[in-house]
């Protein structure tokens, strides 16, 4: 073999170790399909007898019980449009007292054609639910396909958190208070707003927001140790994000970003500016994230603490290894079983993570 060939094998060699260490595949897990012949199943939750409600997007609320799936009637009328349609799902956190369950779906409501992002409560019984109450509707309608969010969290004093995508009106939304899109906001449970949410003096301001310039948060939790929401948002190509959410605070979309148009140009020119929070961790390319939750567990030996993000674009768990609220470590779990659409820690402590045209699996660690 000459020099030539020699130094080409070496380049060859380390180009393919890096690419491992990038985005490192992860041998050491398997799983079990719990619930199958699920087409999207953006969101899941689970009642106090272990059994699950499960969102399908087409506008479905499956209740799963002893491997049977019963359909839950009283749903309001779905808005199945593009990326909108039956979205996340969350009990109460009282829910044994009060049997009620929030859901986010798109909603037709309004004066204008098309939909947006709405919120809802009901209470189950025998498999209906019943006195439906809309706590928020995102306004105006559009026909735009795109940037629901729809994401929830309960906080540990019982506020009620959720997103709502910039609905591909990037240059009118994200950046302004005065209206809906391209938000996170806070509600009490009862659909009322806080007295102190970051807003409420403001002149014009939709008083319900916490925070603002996002794109579109498809991931939201919070840390079991310090407490704090997580969400993590799509970026545009490139830029996906996560974020630890405060109060009142600018998030930049779409005046920063790490991100570019789909077609590679540019829509601004700087990833940072004074009063703009900067993620604590972006992809480049976009691994379009959906679901979102940490190990809380000691099922899984050293993982506990971990993050998990789902992939929907390279179909695999992103499992990031996090010090100092810094992601040092990415792994790729569950890979290639399909769109990761929605991942929660069940009461067991085991992970499931809802795969789209599969169903609902438990990750198992070897």
């Amino acid at each position: 073999m000459d020099i030539k060939s020699i130094i080409i094998g070496l380049i060859l060699s380390s180009t393919l170790a890096c690419a491992q260490d990038k985005n490192p595949k992860n041998s050491e897990n398997t799983h079990e399909i719990i619930v199958s012949d699920l087409n999207i199943p953006w969101g899941f939750t689970f009642l106090p007898d272990n059994s699950m409600l499960i969102t399908e997007k087409s506008g479905e609320l499956i209740h799963f019980k002893n491997g049977t799936k019963t359909s839950i009637s009283g749903l309001p009328e779905i808005y199945v449009r593009g990326q909108g349609g039956l979205l996340d799902i969350i009990l109460h956190p009282n829910y044994k007292e009060n049997n009620w369950v929030y859901l986010s779906y798109a909603s037709s409501e309004g004066e204008d054609s098309g939909g947006n992002t709405t919120i809802a409560r009901a209470q189950l019984k025998d498999h209906s639910l019943t006195n439906l109450q809309v706590l928020y509707k995102a306004s105006p309608n559009t026909t735009k396909g795109q940037h629901f969010g729809s994401r929830f969290a309960f906080d540990d004093d019982g506020y009620l958190y959720f997103s709502v995508g910039d609905r591909g009106n990037r240059d009118e939304n994200p950046q302004y208070i005065t209206r809906d899109g391209g938000k996170i906001y806070r509600l009490n449970a009862d659909g009322s707003i806080p007295e102190d949410n970051p807003f409420v003096n403001e002149s014009g301001a939709k008083t319900a927001i916490y925070s603002y310039g996002h794109r579109n948060p498809q991931g939201m939790t919070i840390h079991p140790d310090s407490r704090q929401l997580w969400t993590h948002e799509h970026g545009p190509k490139g830029g996906d994000e996560i974020n630890i959410i405060k109060p009142g605070k600018n998030y930049g979309w779409p005046i920063i970003s790490f991100g570019v148009n789909y077609i590679g140009t540019k829509f601004t020119d700087i990833t940072e500016k004074e009063g703009m929070e900067q993620p604590i961790h972006y992809w480049d390319p976009s691994i379009a994230p959906s679901g979102m939750a940490f190990i809380n567990s000691d099922n899984y030996g050293d993982w506990d603490g971990n993050l998990l993000v789902g992939s929907l674009k390279f179909q695999y768990l992103d499992m990031c290894t996090l010090k100092d609220n810094k992601v040092i470590k990415e792994e790729r779990l569950l890979d290639g079983l399909g769109r990761v659409r929605s991942v929660e820690q069940g009461p067991d402590g085991f992970i499931y993570v809802g795969i789209e045209n599969l169903g609902i699996v438990k990750l198992i660690r070897k």
